[in-house]
């Protein structure tokens, strides 16, 4: 497991709403069976409003997702599926908005 890399959500009551899940829980905890993640949400599904800093979005598989820091959660890491892609390259933006989160700056 590897920080800010998209796991698909294998969940079958969440899967459809958040088919992605970005693990970004720092790698030197990585003996934790548990992990941080933010749901990724499809554009068409997701919130009407959203805040820019808040709510990056990305490509993944070739659809628009959103990232919805404000529902990021703990899970087991038992329940992230197959790793899709590695969102590294968004690390700022993805700070940001955790930052935002717990500052609001």
């Amino acid at each position: 497991m590897s920080q800010f890399v998209a796991y698909r959500n294998d969940n079958p009551a969440t899967n459809h709403r958040y088919p992605y899940l970005l693990d970004i829980q720092s790698d030197l905890l990585s003996e934790l069976k548990t992990t941080v993640v933010i749901p990724l949400s499809p554009t068409g599904v997701a919130l009407a409003k959203h805040f820019s800093r808040l709510n990056p979005f990305f490509t993944i598989e070739g659809a628009n997702v959103i990232a919805l820091t404000q529902d990021i959660a703990g899970i087991s890491r038992t329940m992230l599926g197959a790793q899709v892609c590695d969102l590294s390259e968004y690390r700022s933006e993805i700070i940001d908005a955790v930052d935002f989160v717990l500052s609001g700056i």
